[in-house]
């Protein structure tokens, strides 16, 4: 990330050297900052309109966007390979900008990675290989993408799609994260989500899983609840 006109994102890839959006406290002055991904077709705007409802006036909001706004073409569910080299290229700009944090006196504790639909998905995957104690995560209508193929045949419950390995070796103990997802949500499914919650708290991380009734796709009030809830406390 430089500074300039506008802030660019690092990493490699496609979705290098693409526009960062700011919001709220200056880094300088600034408790935490908040990494907020947004989702396919969306733009770093949505993420920042989420934070402005959050209103945390001591909190930094920082937006990459994707090339293309999306971070990979397929769904999130699809072989790994199918999605490169977006998912790689994504995943280098989340790390290339907590790097750059770093190098400001933000370290992992005072971090925060927020992301909606695809953008929980690439969010809660760099927390997961990442591995660092995150001051909190959300996955809001996300789940983890996975490590590998573990073959087998489509299953239903995966909207069609084999099963995947989620081989991840660093822990995450203690580290608060959330997983929103609707019970019938389009792109997501429940099982991937039990599945990805199974596993974060098997790497220790004080999993909280939110299951919204019926169908849909969006950010509801008890997520934001959560996120304030969890930014405004003290460490």
């Amino acid at each position: 990330m430089t500074a300039g006109a506008e802030l660019r994102s690092g990493g490699t890839g496609p979705h290098a050297n693409q526009r960062i959006a700011v919001a709220g406290a200056p880094l300088d002055a600034a408790r935490l900052a908040v990494v907020m991904v947004h989702g396919r077709g969306g733009a770093p705007e949505d993420m920042i309109g989420l934070a402005d409802h959050l209103a945390l006036p001591d909190v930094a909001v920082l937006a990459p966007a994707a090339a293309d706004r999306s971070w990979w073409p397929e769904s999130f569910l699809a072989p790994l390979g199918a999605n490169e080299p977006g998912l790689s290229s994504g995943l280098s700009v989340v790390e290339a900008l907590l790097a750059d944090l770093e190098a400001k006196g933000f370290g992992p504790e005072r971090i925060a990675l927020v992301g909606f639909s695809q953008g929980a998905c690439l969010a809660l995957e760099a927390a997961a290989r990442l591995a660092r104690p995150f001051r909190a995560v959300a996955a809001l209508s996300g789940g983890l993408l996975g490590t590998g193929e573990a073959g087998g045949a489509p299953q239903d419950a995966l909207y069609g799609r084999p099963e995947k390995a989620f081989e991840y070796e660093g822990r995450l103990d203690g580290v608060p994260i959330l997983i929103g997802c609707h019970e019938q949500d389009p792109h997501i499914p429940l099982a991937r989500v039990r599945q990805s919650a199974a596993v974060l708290q098997e790497m220790g991380a004080a999993l909280e899983t939110l299951i919204i009734p019926g169908a849909g796709h969006g950010i509801i009030a008890d997520e934001a609840a959560w996120l304030r809830k969890t930014l405004n406390q003290k460490s």
